[in-house]
């Protein structure tokens, strides 16, 4: 056990490594990080593998990065331990068959031989007599004999938590305000199934109350685990912790996240050159309100994260609202940093005189890594393709609008704007109609950077090699 004083704040992310991490799991994850060092506490991370046939290392040790890349570490975990020693389940088997003999011993257990044919007919007579779906104790009251009758016969048994009937289970959810729940509504529940494995009702509640939890901030489908959770630790004189559900993550459909979604894994968003504060900073407004609605730092989301402010709405994962926040964390990224960003897109062997040029062009216009790639092309490569829109505008100009940007632009030492006041007087052109058929021959784009700058990156032979295909194009 911890040394922790009593009212410090412990929380835990326990995720099963089944798959990569989704969006919805990620916001858990930093929520829980966030109430954690806002208040100077504890966070824990926790595997929950007792899916032998799901979990894999790989998914664990894709976990760790994920959760690293989005900033987030933590203070104990089955790769650092920590004072509780055992962090993965399927390592604390031990210490679960020693509480569930202590329920066993005070009479709170049965083996229940239900087949799961036999339990989904019972869920579907209860529906359709308009009751809500519960095991019916249909092995709760078997005599001793009876019991030993079926297991000497060799029947599985799932292990049963005998629910203590006429009882109010009640608890104030940080999020939803008071909670009750009727005894008599949950019926007995699966403790340990019949493969040997514990059930997430009782591992996942035990858990917590040995790691010294001292809040469960999940998401509110779990509120109805809530009460079975609670009266499981009472049995076994555990302490009870703080819950605080929140609302489910929902893509704009209003339908529950989901791959239908599109690239809802943080594996995914990273590869597609997505930031990490561009998800912390649209993750953290999902389910709870910021004051600041501002771009926010490690250390400002810390200072403005409030569990008072956790919300009971809908949150909803907004594709268009991340690439908002991408932005912001493009423009707050420094040169060194955008550099590292979008390496992998540039050519090799660029000065660092040259790279910091191109980011200061092209930094407005750069939302994913792909898109400085398409003008790290415009820039140090060859121009070969156009935008319908540019040829469109590139031949609305005509031959001699070329002709005379050849003479007036493509020299050495042209002054840009200058040259284009020039270009405008000779053509009679003004606005767009002078502008965009420039870029468009000098880019092959009829939007983007700032052209004077992008320029002075080309060399002048290159700027007139441009022109000059351009007017060809327009004959």
């Amino acid at each position: 056990m911890s040394s922790d004083p009593p009212d410090r704040l412990v929380t835990r992310f326990a995720p099963s490594p089944t798959g990569y991490l989704h969006l919805g799991n990620a916001r858990t994850a930093l929520l829980n990080y966030l109430a954690a060092r806002k208040a100077g506490g504890r966070f824990i991370l926790r595997v929950e593998d007792t899916d032998e046939a799901r979990s894999s290392e790989e998914f664990l040790n894709a976990l760790y990065v994920d959760l690293h890349w989005l900033g987030i570490d933590w203070d104990e975990g089955p790769d650092i331990g920590g004072p509780h020693t055992l962090y993965r389940q399927q390592q604390r088997r031990a210490l679960y068959d020693e509480w569930l003999s202590r329920l066993d011993a005070a009479g709170l257990t049965y083996p229940c031989f239900c087949t799961p044919a036999e339990l989904n007919i019972s869920r579907k007579r209860q529906l359709a007599a308009g009751q809500p779906p519960r095991y019916a104790g249909t092995c709760r009251n078997l005599t001793s004999e009876e019991r030993a009758e079926r297991l000497a016969r060799g029947l599985p048994a799932a292990l049963r938590f005998r629910v203590p009937q006429g009882q109010l289970v009640s608890f104030v959810d940080l999020v939803h305000g008071e909670q009750r729940f009727n005894s008599d509504d949950i019926g007995d529940f699966i403790i340990r199934r019949t493969d040997g494995s514990t059930a997430f009702f009782f591992s996942n509640a035990v858990d917590d109350a040995l790691m010294d939890v001292t809040l469960v901030l999940r998401g509110d489908d779990h509120m109805t685990n809530t009460p079975r959770q609670i009266l499981l630790l009472q049995a076994l004189g555990l302490r009870v912790p703080q819950y605080a559900h929140v609302a489910l993550l929902l893509g704009m459909d209003g339908a529950p996240l989901s791959k239908r979604h599109g690239d809802t894994s943080l594996r995914e968003l990273r590869e597609r050159g997505y930031l990490p504060g561009a998800l912390r900073n649209h993750l953290v407004r999902l389910g709870h309100s910021c004051v600041s609605d501002g771009w926010l730092d490690e250390a400002a989301l810390i200072a403005d994260f409030d569990l008072n402010r956790l919300g009971r709405a809908a949150a909803k994962f907004d594709d268009a609202q991340l690439r908002h926040w991408q932005k912001e964390t493009v423009a707050h990224l420094s040169t060194a940093e955008f550099v590292s960003w979008i390496g992998a897109e540039l050519p090799a062997g660029l000065d660092e005189q040259t790279q910091a040029q191109f980011v200061s062009v092209v930094r407005g216009n750069v939302e994913l890594p792909a898109d400085a790639k398409a003008w790290a092309k415009v820039v140090f490569g060859k121009l070969d393709e156009f935008e319908p829109a540019a040829l469109t505008a590139i031949r609305e100009a005509g031959e001699s609008y070329f002709t005379e940007a050849l003479r007036l632009i493509g020299q050495p030492g042209a002054d840009f704007k200058p040259a284009v006041k020039a270009l405008g007087q000779a053509t009679g052109k003004k606005g767009p109609g002078l502008f965009m058929p420039l870029r468009a021959a000098l880019t092959g784009f009829t939007h983007g950077p700032e052209l004077a700058p992008m320029l002075a990156l080309l060399p002048v032979a290159e700027i007139q090699a441009r022109l000059e295909h351009a007017r060809r194009l327009a004959v």
